[in-house]
């Protein structure tokens, strides 16, 4: 099969086409040939060597596919109501940026009814991260609020629909207005352009003082001070990255004055069954709503995975650049 490695640390074009071999789907697992595959930012920390690979995973790239099944584990199989010929999208430990893709049947879910595999790419990762961390971790209700930093990200994207189509208000962060823009255009009840106003005194203006009642960081370091400084009595904090550091200095006294919950979690190195619960969940309480129509595929830009220039290496530039608007997928 094709492929996309990483040759060695580095910049984009450390990304290469190659040759390897067909993997092999075993117990509980399956085989997809791969339509079009989702680039996200742990493969870029991937590829700089920031993000170690887990024991067993694949040493390519690439944490979520879309495409159709070619063989598995006929019992996982069944037990999943998937077959053979079937289309689904699924979320990978790595080895998405190739022809062919080893996932465990667990962690599949059927491509939405209407949507493109290149839409269904799009969806593994950032789904599964804001259903776990969102509305799992950070237990956001009907009617409470939410601030999510960094709102045209994929994942960004994903927290405004999902939150809005389940009843909550949104307020998200950008850093242009035409950013803000965006993140209305999608849903966001408020958006602040966090270069120009202090999204913390914003955010605690829109919620007349209260504060927000959960916060999506995907940034950390100085953020999670001010963070705390809106958040709601008994809000909940979620970190998901550290783009802005890993250390921060906070206010311990308003935490426990407004019993406050400070918490964080990464996806890529859980085990099956914990991908496999959330996998469920989306099913039965997301997936309707993409079927519906009442969350939408948001697709940037979408480029070939091998060819001259390389698509992939493209892509990650585009990802590096933080101008996109939405998810970043490559084609196979």
């Amino acid at each position: 099969m094709k492929a996309i490695e990483i040759t060695s640390f580095g910049a984009p074009d450390v990304l290469r086409a190659v040759e390897r071999p067909d993997p092999v789907a075993g117990e509980g697992e399956l085989l997809i040939r791969v339509a079009a595959s989702g680039v996200n930012r742990p493969d870029v920390l991937q590829r700089t060597g920031n993000y170690p690979v887990p024991p067993g995973a694949s040493d390519l790239p690439g944490l979520e596919v879309a495409g159709t099944i070619v063989a598995g584990d006929a019992k996982a199989l069944a037990e999943a109501g998937l077959a053979v010929g079937d289309r689904v999208c699924a979320l990978v430990a790595g080895g998405g940026y190739a022809e062919l893709c080893v996932a465990p049947v667990a962690q599949c879910l059927p491509v939405p009814e209407g949507w493109s595999d290149t839409e269904a790419a799009s969806l593994p990762e950032t789904f599964f991260t804001v259903w776990s961390n969102v509305f799992e971790r950070g237990r956001l209700q009907k009617g409470e609020t939410l601030l999510v930093q960094g709102g045209t990200s994929g994942i960004g994207v994903t927290a405004i629909q999902l939150a809005k189509a389940l009843g909550a208000t949104v307020i998200a962060t950008a850093g242009s207005d035409e950013k803000c823009a965006a993140c209305l255009q999608l849903g966001a009840d408020h958006a602040i352009n966090y270069r120009t106003a202090d999204f913390a005194a914003e955010a605690k203006a829109l919620t007349g003082g209260k504060g927000v009642d959960v916060i999506l960081d995907m940034v950390a370091g100085a953020y999670v001070a001010r963070e705390i400084e809106c958040l709601a009595e008994d809000g909940r904090l979620v970190i998901i990255g550290v783009q802005g550091g890993l250390k921060a200095e906070i206010n311990a006294g308003l935490v426990l004055r407004r019993r406050l919950t400070v918490t964080g979690s990464t996806l890529r190195p859980r085990p099956i069954a914990f991908k496999a619960a959330i996998a469920q969940a989306l099913r039965a309480k997301v997936w309707p709503l993409l079927a519906s129509g009442a969350v939408k595929p948001v697709v940037h830009s979408v480029f070939a995975a091998v060819g001259e220039p390389s698509g992939a290496a493209q892509a990650h530039v585009l990802m590096e650049s933080n101008q996109h608007i939405g998810k970043i997928v490559l084609t196979w």
